[in-house]
């Protein structure tokens, strides 16, 4: 059964993070981004606030503010950090505070956190430098909390979106969508992460973290966030267009909507006493 492919994936061969172009496509309509992508569960939250030792909360790749609100809620004190100048001006229109730089370029000036949370992004970072640099910005037992959402329509609706995506964009990554449920494509990201935490040196070993949950959408909901999401930010118009129509057509099949199950996979480790 098709599956939706890890967003943000970089061509074959290539590592995501040496992709800066394409990961930041996605400022190209930061409102959409902001209004129609889907949060992550309160439960996940729940769980990185409480395995703090404080407040402070360093959100990596932060976008548009998404995962920085959602800490803010729980009563943290965020500071996000972005390469795209678009989603950090939206975020802080949303009144958060935001500096614009690469993680691994980004300059902690000495200042410490008790969380370094990223929420669709770490794939972005260089894991070994990313990893460094979260340590060097985390006090002692601080966390490192890195996560995804997977996405998976229903069996008959992702074999619909594929057959739309193989006819009209036969080349991209959509259309190449294999048949592991997508949980597994974003695991595998997270081992990739993992390792990097390993080679970092400066962290308790990485333990996995799932979260199961559903989400309706409707036809015009779907196709909202469509766009937004890494395998179509860079696609022409015309052919955007046509591919927005036959998903549309396939929801209007299925009876106007339908609901997507998420899986939020997520790799965490414990920055070490030793300074």
């Amino acid at each position: 059964m098709p599956t939706l492919p890890p967003e943000r994936t970089p061509p074959s061969g290539h590592a995501p993070h040496q992709h800066r172009r394409l990961a930041e496509s996605f400022g190209s309509d930061a409102e959409r981004y902001d209004r129609a992508r889907p949060r992550y569960p309160q439960g996940l939250v729940d769980r990185i606030v409480a395995a703090c030792p404080g407040p402070d909360v360093l959100d990596v790749g932060c976008g548009t503010g998404i995962v920085a609100r959602q800490f803010a809620a729980a009563g943290c004190r965020v500071l996000g950090v972005d390469a795209d100048a678009r989603m950090a001006a939206l975020a802080r229109q949303r009144g958060l505070d935001v500096e614009v730089a690469p993680f691994e370029a980004w300059d902690p000036a000495g200042r410490k956190f008790d969380a370094v949370v990223a929420g669709q992004t770490w794939h972005w970072v260089d894991p070994v430098a990313g990893a460094a640099k979260a340590a060097r910005a985390l006090r002692p037992r601080g966390l490192l909390a890195l996560f995804w959402n997977a996405g998976q329509p229903p069996p008959e609706l992702g074999e619909a979106f594929a057959e739309v995506y193989r006819r009209v964009i036969p080349d991209s990554l959509a259309a190449r969508q294999g048949a592991a449920p997508a949980a597994e494509a974003y695991t595998a990201l997270g081992t990739k992460a993992a390792d990097g935490i390993r080679e970092a040196g400066a962290f308790t070993t990485p333990e996995p973290w799932r979260f199961d949950w559903e989400q309706p959408y409707t036809r015009d909901e779907w196709l909202d966030q469509l766009p937004s999401q890494g395998a179509f930010t860079r696609l022409p118009r015309a052919e955007l267009e046509e591919v927005l129509a036959g998903v549309g057509t396939a929801i209007d099949a299925a009876g106007g909507g339908f609901t997507m199950h998420y899986a939020t996979v997520a790799v965490t480790a414990t920055r070490t006493d030793t300074t």
